[in-house]
């Protein structure tokens, strides 16, 4: 019976199969739970903050007022009967002052506020749409990878963010509209909520002042938001911590039942099927065996532990 040919691995076959372990390690992770729990509790809270807001802008704006000067607008021209403004920024004032002491050290009394805005930033909707930006081929992870390090830039930095910018609708078009995803989301988000308040564009000339406990509570949503630009950082983190070890693996592999080993024993679905297109130290601490204790996010082999894998795996070959 002829013996059955083992398939050699490429750089193209690595990075499919790497794409199937990064996968499978996300969606066991804690740090995906914790990012999909992040995105629930906005959410939650954006539903609620939609009401208090709107409560509270009407208590020092009532809708009567605004028709008024509506009425005025339609009368007498735009800005001769007053102004009004479509807006989804709004700052929420603390009415009890703490003190805190000016340039002089002098005592002085301040009324802390929050800027709470239903529109969102480029940050934060990549956060929020990471795994739909990765279903669609795109690098929701691009600015992750830096560490705040902008001279790390590179050529293929410039390239996700320009694809992240079109399909998020932040490039320089005016088409807020795609015929194959519909309304961009930065413009969905945009246009989302709104309140009709008195005044202009200039959403920080308007302090909505309201009790400490409101005011702690729109805080607490304004970190809400933050905390799902946090937890992206932290899955990708750990993500990161733990594709650094396959791809190094993979790396010391040539045929693909090396890595399919390492699949079977973290319980990772790996076919051929999925390949669809045409050094004795790195190979031992590397093996499918060793590595996926390594995966463990438990274990951390030291570089002695190394150098002893590497030694009986030696010892064993001579054998």
């Amino acid at each position: 019976m002829p013996k059955e040919k083992r398939l050699t691995l490429n750089a193209e076959k690595r990075k499919v199969i790497a794409e199937v372990f990064q996968d499978a390690i996300e969606s066991k992770s804690k740090y995906k739970t914790m990012h999909s729990n992040a995105i629930q509790n906005y959410n939650d809270m954006r539903s609620i903050a939609k009401t208090k807001i709107e409560q509270l802008v009407r208590f020092h704006q009532p809708q009567e007022d605004v028709d008024t000067i509506r009425s005025m607008m339609n009368k007498y021209g735009e800005r001769n009967g007053g102004e009004l403004y479509h807006d989804n920024c709004f700052h929420v004032q603390n009415e009890t002052p703490r003190m805190d002491t000016d340039y002089n050290g002098n005592p002085k009394e301040v009324l802390d506020d929050v800027h709470i805005e239903f529109k969102a930033s480029k940050d934060f909707l990549v956060s929020y749409y990471r795994d739909e930006l990765r279903s669609k081929g795109l690098d929701p992870d691009y600015k992750t990878k830096l560490q705040e390090n902008y001279d790390k830039r590179s050529p293929s930095y410039y390239v996700s963010e320009t694809n992240i910018d079109k399909y998020l609708g932040y490039n320089n078009t005016n088409n807020d509209v795609s015929a194959n995803q519909g309304i961009k989301h930065k413009h969905a988000w945009k246009n989302d909520f709104k309140l009709w308040v008195i005044g202009s564009s200039y959403c920080h000339n308007r302090m909505f002042q309201t009790d400490s406990e409101n005011y702690e509570w729109f805080k607490s949503f304004e970190v809400a938001q933050e905390n799902v630009i946090l937890a992206h950082q932290k899955l990708y983190s750990y993500v990161k911590g733990k594709m650094d070890l396959v791809n190094k693996g993979l790396q010391s592999y040539r045929y693909f039942d090396q890595a399919k080993a390492l699949a079977d024993l973290r319980g990772i679905v790996l076919n051929e099927s999925l390949l669809d297109t045409n050094s004795s130290m790195a190979l031992s601490v590397y093996s499918p065996e060793n590595l996926a204790s390594l995966l463990e996010d438990e274990v951390e082999l030291t570089k002695d532990e190394k150098i002893a894998i590497a030694r009986q795996q030696l010892q064993e070959q001579l054998n």
